[in-house]
């Protein structure tokens, strides 16, 4: 899956495209002057991404227009860097996707809008990069005027204090998860996180948003199995736990059939329309199985995934996802579908 290849572009997309934690992120976070000169109530998030398609392994972006107290309309550019080391080269991958932004703004017809950029950054090297373009070059004195020159704000979750900023619960756990992805104590970290959403599940809006906290968890942390999660949700969510994460479970496969059959429609009008849904309907299937797997088991039982993705036949695919959740080991499993298939 997607979630799987990048999780942190995902995580970081879903989190920052909701207009109340994106909010709050811009009036905690910005330069205090700045954020005084920003209407974040007439905050539009731009769909448009500006960072290479080569480097979005690396870096994710989100663009903001928003208007000045006087009206004068402007934008706030956040550039995630998802790498354990800072990129000396930030400044200069950011000034050509200011330029792109400025090129965009005068498509809208509004000239030349001020813009700024904010880098955010969760790696586990602490960020030693000058923020000046111009410190890139270092050109001799007498050069230097004819280098332009601007900044970029940084914020290094290295310095996050939960207990210090003033922010909802969901940027509050989206941010304390993303400074500590890359540390050892990552795994150990999901009981308290769940703890601070303890009250998200008495609404949809609630269980969505410990969905995507949960499929962040289960693609970044390594090994995890499912009983460490289901003892983590149990202890945040008391009698809801285990409910909870059946209905995600299912949720996740759900979603991978979905997927698969989506992107079997767009084969089939190539390739014929009833092999494509099928070898969609199959992918769909295989992806479900690739994240059920990695929940309950952990990277043994991701071990199993080279083996599953051979079979062809989607009725023995169904028979081995509808089997993760009730054996209990990966080679029991793995009898399955050796008898079955």
């Amino acid at each position: 899956m997607a979630d799987l290849q990048n999780p942190h572009d995902h995580f970081f997309k879903e989190v920052f495209s909701r207009r109340e934690t994106a909010s709050d992120f811009l009036r905690e976070f910005l330069p205090a002057g700045v954020a005084a000169l920003v209407d974040v109530d007439s905050m539009e998030l731009v769909k448009d991404s500006f960072v290479d398609q080569a480097l979005r392994e690396h870096f994710s972006d989100i663009l903001y227009k928003v208007r000045l107290t006087n009206a004068r309309p402007a934008y706030v550019y956040v550039l995630l860097e998802h790498k354990s080391q800072p990129e000396a080269m930030v400044a200069f991958q950011l000034l050509r996707y200011m330029v792109r932004i400025w090129e965009y703004s005068l498509k809208q017809g509004e000239g030349l809008s001020p813009i700024v950029p904010v880098v955010l950054y969760h790696g586990r090297a602490r960020w030693t990069v000058p923020a000046g373009f111009r410190a890139i070059i270092d050109p001799p004195r007498e050069m230097a005027q004819f280098i332009p020159e601007y900044t970029y704000w940084l914020c290094d979750l290295a310095d996050f204090d939960p207990e210090k900023v003033r922010v909802d619960m969901m940027l509050r756990v989206a941010l304390l998860m993303m400074k500590h992805v890359f540390r050892d104590d990552y795994a150990d970290r999901l009981a308290e996180l769940l703890r601070i959403m303890s009250g998200l599940a008495e609404s949809r809006t609630g269980i969505e948003y410990i969905e995507v906290v949960l499929r962040y968890f289960v693609t970044t942390a390594g090994q995890v199995d499912a009983d460490s999660v289901r003892a983590a949700l149990t202890e945040a969510f008391k009698d809801k736990g285990g409910e909870i994460m059946s209905t995600l479970a299912q949720e996740w496969v759900e979603q991978g059939r979905r997927q698969g059959r989506e992107q079997g429609l767009e084969q089939g009008l190539e390739q014929g329309l009833e092999q494509g849904i099928a070898r969609g309907v199959r992918q769909g299937l295989l992806r479900g199985i690739e994240l059920a797997l990695k929940l309950r088991f952990g990277m043994d039982g991701l071990r199993l995934f080279p083996e599953i993705s051979k079979i062809t036949d989607s009725a023995v695919l169904e028979t081995v996802h509808a089997a993760i959740e009730a054996v209990q080991s990966p080679e029991e499993l793995r009898r399955i579908y050796e008898r079955t298939y």
